[in-house]
């Protein structure tokens, strides 16, 4: 690739490689010029650009960061279309992603131009979570560095996500005289928030004395109600394998694999196995909600990875995940809502949700497509805020102007804002200023919804909000369909200036083009980002709606 200083007399086919502000045009970085854009430059008195130039061999950036996407698709994930040389790869499903840290680093020592960039090895991933990202630092690169480059991809699995299998999961609580109930009640509230959000189920636990039989009997209760994860939370900390806790599995035929390990908060743990099943006596620690060396272990057996003193031997590096210099820390006493120690907190951004919800609906005349009702007698504007409720984003807005009262009407306690756009006969700008009008102030991002799209799920805008970081460029969400853009859009809340300088029925996107660079496409797993139903025809193909 040759780069620098280019003489348009030279520059058709090359890329742009800075913006260039044109009277009544912009020409963004990356852009490819071919003769139009040549002429645009000539006009506006330009001699030469900064570009680059590819020679033979060279593959251009979108498509290098798409053949590495492919070559690093492995089950369970998928990848977004390439975009300015970025091409991220996503888990489809919940489980804990396991990195091959050696083959990664081969990768990125291959060439300066080739970069992957990965969540931290035995990371938990909910589905649609972004787990790397492939960026191609340059405009283009050499074709033999690419083949390098896949090659070393393909001699392994770089990146793996191992779902989390549906445990039914047992817990023995033992009782000491003089134990506050409030710390039973506690140990109860972790464990089970712990084993629901790796898609488990709990048992009803079982309570008894802190004694040996009184445990294993305990125990071979909940194998016979089907516990597929035997858990003890003691009244008093194991301090050995002959403790109650171990002696209990051993006692109900079970045996000790490994007690203790080396991370700290989690030390006194011990694990076993009474047949197949994992039996684990829990450290003290686990009782609070705070990240500590049980939430390792129990990751790792919801996603059916092995589990034995290897493992846990292996987790040092890592393992002090102490919350404060000085300890001990009355764990009970801390804030149950503080972030996990240990694990650099991944902050939500504040994203609000805007629903335009005010126009005629002149196409569809004299229906009001807004209020037109499915099958079970919702209407679609019903549906689509519905669908914004189950995602993350808060507060949700509902922009109202015509038959503004229906529409409220159809609204009526869904727990939305109401803004109205009075001036609605303007067009789409009026609907849109008067929804970020009514947005509060902290809101970071806002997420532009459209009252005609019923088949936009919550999922689906929740895969958008774990797309958006301003700070890492990804300020403009936009979501496609086999490369098609769709709708809805979410926007850094730098861009409300200009939204707000629209006029007449126009939206936004046009925005997009503007700032490209500022712009991720989140890639769907189906058209529902592509479908609005505006018209008794496209009415008559909408799930749900057509024949009404």
């Amino acid at each position: 690739m040759i780069f620098g200083a280019t003489r348009l007399d030279e520059a058709q086919g090359a890329v742009l490689a800075h913006t260039q502000r044109l009277p009544g045009r912009v020409l963004k970085k990356g852009t490819v010029l071919d003769a139009e854009s040549i002429a645009a430059l000539r006009e506006a008195g330009k001699r030469e650009v900064i570009a680059a130039r590819l020679e033979p061999g060279d593959v251009p950036e979108n498509e290098a960061a798409h053949r590495l996407g492919e070559a690093l698709l492995a089950p369970l994930m998928a990848r977004s279309r390439a975009a300015t040389g970025r091409v991220n790869l996503l888990a489809d499903s919940a489980g804990l992603l396991v990195v091959d840290a050696a083959l990664v680093d081969r990768l990125n020592a291959i060439d300066e131009s080739l970069t992957l960039a990965t969540l931290p090895n035995y990371t938990p991933v909910t589905a649609r979570e972004m787990l790397a990202t492939v960026k191609v630092i340059p405009f283009a690169v050499p074709g033999m560095v690419l083949q390098v480059a896949e090659a070393v991809i393909r001699g392994g699995t770089a990146l793996r996500v191992h779902p989390f299998r549906p445990l039914k999961v047992g817990l023995v609580l033992t009782e000491l005289p003089g134990l506050k109930e409030s710390i039973m009640e506690g140990a109860v509230e972790a464990t089970t928030e712990r084993v629901t959000g790796l898609t488990g189920t709990m048992l009803p636990p079982e309570r008894c004395r802190h004694e040996e039989a009184a445990i294993a009997e305990a125990l071979a209760r909940l194998q016979r109600a089907g516990a597929e994860l035997l858990l003890i939370a003691g009244a008093s900390a194991v301090v050995d394998r002959r403790d109650a806790g171990p002696a209990a599995i051993v006692r109900a035929g079970g045996r000790i694999v490994h007690f203790g390990m080396p991370v700290d908060p989690g030390n006194l743990i011990c694990l076993g196995r009474i047949g197949p099943i994992p039996a684990l006596v829990l450290p003290g620690c686990a009782r609070s909600p705070k990240l500590n060396g049980f939430d390792w272990v129990l990751q790792r057996l919801f996603a059916d990875l092995p589990v034995g003193r290897a493992e846990i031997a292996g987790m040092g590096v890592g393992g002090l995940l102490k919350e404060i210099e000085l300890r001990p820390l009355p764990r009970e006493a801390a804030p149950r809502n503080a972030p996990a120690p240990g694990k650099a907190p991944r902050r939500p951004r504040q994203v609000a949700a805007l629903v335009l919800a005010a126009g005629r609906s002149r196409r569809m005349a004299p229906l009001n497509k807004l209020l037109v009702e499915d099958r079970e007698g919702r209407a679609m504007v019903a549906r689509v805020v519905a669908h914004v409720l189950d995602s993350r984003a808060r507060p949700v807005v509902v922009v109202t102007g015509h038959e503004r009262a229906r529409v409220e009407a159809a609204l009526q306690g869904k727990g939305v804002l109401f803004a109205e756009a009075e001036d609605y006969a303007e067009g789409l700008s009026a609907s849109l200023k008067a929804g970020l009008a009514a947005l509060p102030p902290e809101a970071e991002g806002v997420l532009v919804c459209l009252g005609d799209m019923p088949l936009v799920t919550g999922a689906m805008l929740d895969r958008m909000l774990a797309a958006f970081d301003p700070e890492e460029g990804r300020a403009i969400v936009m979501p496609t369909f086999r490369g098609k853009q769709g709708n809805p859009m979410l926007w850094a809340r730098e861009f409300i200036p200009e939204m707000l300088a629209l006029t007449g029925d126009v939206g936004a996107r046009h925005l997009a083009a503007r700032h490209a660079e500022r712009v991720v496409e989140v890639e769907m797993g189906d058209d529902a980002v592509l479908r609005d139903f505006d018209t008794p025809e496209a009415l008559q193909t909408a799930p749900d709606f057509a024949g009404r």
